[in-house]
Order: C-alpha cells, then sequence, then structure tokens
C-alpha cells in the first residue's frame, strides 16, 4: 500500500518550535557533574519492587531541506522544492504487575505530521518518527498491548530500575521468558545502546534499526505476535514469530499465519574490556508474504512492453530472507563507538520497513560530562545503503517500490552522513538539533545530493523523572 498523500498543512508549527527550543535553552541550568560527588560512586540500593508504573512522552520534529540537482523525478521521488515538515507523537506507558513474575503493558499513542514528500524519495529516510504516519491528522491508536511472563532458573536475580515499559524490582537472572500480544519487534531486536530511538538519538529510519531488516509490521510499525527469550549472564537468544501486512507497508494484517509471516532469530553476547562494557548481536529473518520478485516483474514486463510492476508478481507465501550484525562498545565513561551490517536476498519485493537490501553503519557518541554538560549527547554516523543488480535493473526501467522510484535509474549506493546534539533543558525536557546530508538520494546518481535539518523537542515523565533520570 502506497503512503497516503499528506493534506494537512502544519507549516506554521516550525516557527513556535524555534522560538520554544531557544526561549527554554536561556532558562536552562547546567547540570552538577555526577563525578563531582564522591557519593555517586556507592553502588544503588536494590530498587523495590513495582506494582505498576506510568510514564509519558511527547516528541515533535521540524525538518526542512532545500533545493538540490533534479534533472528528472517520479512519482515517488523526492521533490527537489523545499520542503518544511513537522512530525509529533504522545505515548502513555503503562506496566502492571499482575504477579511476581508476570507483567501487563499497555501503550496507547498519537501520531501525526507530514513527511517529506509523501514519506517518499529516500531509502533511508529521514525521520524515524515518521515511518508509519499514513495522514498528518493526529490520530490515536494502541502502540503495544501485551503480557510478558518469565520462568526463572536458579536462585540468582539482577535489578531492574523502572523505565518505559519495565518495572522496578529484580528479575531471574537465568529465564525464558515469553511475551504475547501487539508490539514492535523492535522492542526486542536489534537493541544498540548508541542508536536505537529517533526521539532522543538519531533519526534516520537505516540507522534507528538495521535497514536491511524487512521486519514484520503494519503502516505504523506494530504488529501482533510473540517473542521467546533465553537470558543468561552474559548471552541472550530471541525468537520471534509475528503477523506481516496484507499488502506492502499496509495497515491490515494477513491472518494466514501459517503460511504467511515474520521469523526473527537474534543470538546477544554482553562482554566487557576492562571496565567498558559491549555488546555484539547476530540477527537472522525470514519473512513469508503475499509478495512479488523483481525478477518476475521485469520478464512481465519485457512480455507485455509495459513499466514493470512487481505488484502484478505478487504470490501468497514468497520468502524473503536476511542477516544482520550490530555491535555497541564502551570505549570510555563517555564515548562510545557503534555499527551495524545487514544484508538480505534482494531479490522479494520491498515490503514492510524500507527498501535497502545491503547496509553498512558506523558511529561515534559522546555525552557532555567533558564539557559539564552531562546529560547532553553529541553523536556522528556514516551509513551506506544499496540494493541488488535485479532490484536496480526494475528501478532503472521505471518500476516502483512502495516508497522509491524515479521513473528511471542510475544506480550508486545511497549514503548518509547524520550528526546530532541533544542538550537536557531541565529534567525531563530535551532539545536536539540534527543535520543529514545525503549523497545518491534513492540510489539515483542523477538526483541529490541533499541537505535535511530537523529541530527535535523530547519530553519524558514519571516518577524518575527526576531521581534516575538525573544519573546519566
Amino acid at each position: 500500500m502506497f503512503v497516503k498523500k499528506m493534506h494537512l498543512e502544519i507549516r506554521p508549527l516550525i516557527l513556535p518550535l524555534l522560538f520554544c527550543c531557544i526561549g527554554l535553552s536561556c532558562f536552562a541550568q547546567p547540570p552538577a557533574d555526577p563525578s563531582a560527588n564522591p557519593s555517586a560512586a556507592t553502588p544503588p540500593a536494590p530498587p523495590e519492587p513495582e506494582r505498576w508504573n506510568l510514564f509519558y512522552q511527547a516528541t515533535s520534529i521540524g525538518q526542512y531541506h532545500g533545493t538540490f540537482p533534479s534533472p528528472y523525478s517520479g512519482p515517488f521521488s523526492l521533490q527537489n522544492s523545499p520542503e518544511r515538515d513537522v512530525s509529533l507523537t504522545t505515548t502513555l506507558f503503562f506496566a502492571l504487575r499482575l504477579e511476581k513474575n508476570t507483567a501487563l503493558v499497555f501503550d496507547p499513542e498519537i501520531a501525526g505530521g507530514r513527511g517529506f514528500s509523501s514519506v517518499d524519495g529516500l531509502a533511508n529516510s529521514s525521520n524515524g518518527e515518521l515511518p508509519r504516519v499514513a495522514s498528518a491528522t493526529p490520530k490515536p491508536y494502541i502502540a503495544r498491548l501485551y503480557v510478558s511472563h518469565d520462568f526463572g532458573f536458579g536462585s540468582e536475580t539482577e535489578p531492574v530500575e523502572t523505565d518505559e515499559n519495565q518495572l522496578a524490582g529484580t528479575r531471574p537472572m537465568n529465564r525464558y521468558t515469553i511475551t504475547a500480544g501487539r508490539f514492535t519487534v523492535t522492542d526486542f531486536f536489534d537493541d544498540n545502546r548508541y542508536s536505537h530511538d529517533p526521539r532522543t538519538q538519531f533519526t534516520g529510519w537505516g540507522v534507528m534499526y538495521n535497514g536491511a531488516w524487512d521486519y514484520p509490521a503494519d503502516v505504523r510499525g506494530y504488529t501482533w505476535g510473540w517473542v521467546h527469550e533465553l537470558h543468561l549472564k552474559n548471552w541472550s537468544f530471541r525468537y520471534a514469530s509475528a503477523a506481516m501486512p496484507r499488502v506492502a507497508n499496509g495497515l491490515r494484517f494477513d491472518r494466514r499465519i501459517f503460511r504467511n509471516r515474520g521469523d526473527v532469530f537474534e543470538a546477544e553476547r554482553r562482554y566487557t574490556i576492562g571496565k567498558h562494557a559491549g555488546v555484539i548481536r547476530a540477527l537472522h529473518y525470514l519473512n513469508h508474504a503475499d509478495a512479488g520478485t523483481y525478477a518476475d516483474a521485469i520478464r512481465l514486463a519485457e512480455q507485455t512492453g509495459a513499466r514493470p510492476d512487481i505488484t502484478a508478481t505478487r504470490r501468497n507465501g514468497t520468502l524473503k530472507y536476511g542477516f544482520g550484525v550490530s555491535f555497541d562498545q564502551e570505549l570510555t565513561k563517555n564515548i562510545g563507538v557503534f555499527g551495524r551490517l545487514g544484508w538480505n536476498d534482494g531479490k522479494t519485493e520491498s515490503f514492510a520497513f524500507t527498501a535497502i537490501d545491503r547496509l553498512a553503519t558506523a558511529g561515534v557518541s559522546v555525552t557532555g560530562g567533558r564539557w559539564h554538560r552531562a546529560f547532553d549527547t553529541a553523536a556522528t554516523e556514516f551509513t551506506a545503503s544499496g540494493i541488488s543488480g535485479v532490484h536496480a535493473l526494475y528501478l532503472a526501467r521505471g518500476g516502483y517500490d512502495f516508497l522509491i522510484g524515479d521513473g528511471r535509474l542510475r544506480y550508486a549506493p545511497e549514503s548518509i552522513w547524520e550528526t546530532y546534539y541533544s542538550a537536557r533543558l531541565f529534567p525531563g525536557f530535551f532539545a536536539g538539533f540534527d543535520l543529514q546530508h545525503v549523497t545518491n538520494p534513492a540510489y539515483n546518481q542523477d538526483r541529490g545530493p541533499v541537505w535535511i535539518s530537523s529541530i527535535r523537542l523530547h519530553m519524558e515523565f514519571g516518577k524518575d523523572t527526576f531521581a534516575k533520570r538525573d544519573k546519566p
């Protein structure tokens, strides 16, 4: 399903966002550096078990891009005229302990806003808060509704602090956990300490998650399914089976789950180098969907003389598979590095996330302790995305994916350099600036480069806003 044309004009919100950001920063007080407090090194007391908790977040991202070289364009191209757009999400996170090792999570959410060119024209799209919004008008929906149960092994436990969708207390160190209901699989897979949340970190689709992972999700990024996790002291192993959309980028789910579904596997190894934590993860996925293939679309077009159309080749149970590797490593107290590699078969229709078949990402993140802004973050990363040969030929002959297609193509990898600075104005309130430089948008050497600038305002509240959040 193609992303619907946005109809609500909300450009006037940009100016108030700018004034709000500037005005709040004038009153911001630099937080005390925790390293100056000797008691900060004292291990915290074990958290008191929570029966329930409630958190809230709201994020608005205003973006702008100017003109750029564009000798031609198609119906799914990034417009080469200036665009100013805004997104907004607001979420309640409610968690309830049903019994000692069982929890219920319920997250109602409202999302709206306007993306560049109806969220078309970039494989590594620029705003992770708009991966699935089909209308500029804010709409409420259920983001998460699931139950999770731990089966513990042995008597050893680990402390858990209160957080969004996480109850304070303890959990068995060695456990087998089953989670079932509505969620996004990115809650459990492809995590990364330095790049996983567009509300506080990088905003590009292909860097917040592994862009080559066509993860099962509806048009808003959520699905129904279950997750199994074996968690040990230094290892975790995960498996999930989740519903696929009925059509590419669709809102409704395919109920033929024994034929069409997404299966995800991941192994995670946690370690330390000196006193600095690191994690490496290996991911594998298998998607079955009512999808088409690029080679069949090209062959059909040669027979009919028409433009290749992958939707005309869809068959039930079509397989798409891929692999991913990611890591994050703390180098010092204030500096960390991360990276991702991704690959998928490249022959099956881009269906649930975005049109990336090959991906390489590397970046560095620095917290502001060195300049006495312990809750600020400065980070930069580079992501190169690519597609398979048959996928490129399909686009070159005039074919369209659900979010890219210029009508023709002179192929080159799409690369994006992204840098952001996030500043805490006061507890619970953050403002940030993000800059992206896009080369070869939608893999086309004939178009671009493009500069994209963003201003982000983010607030988060919970009963720990002035306690746990003051520990960077």
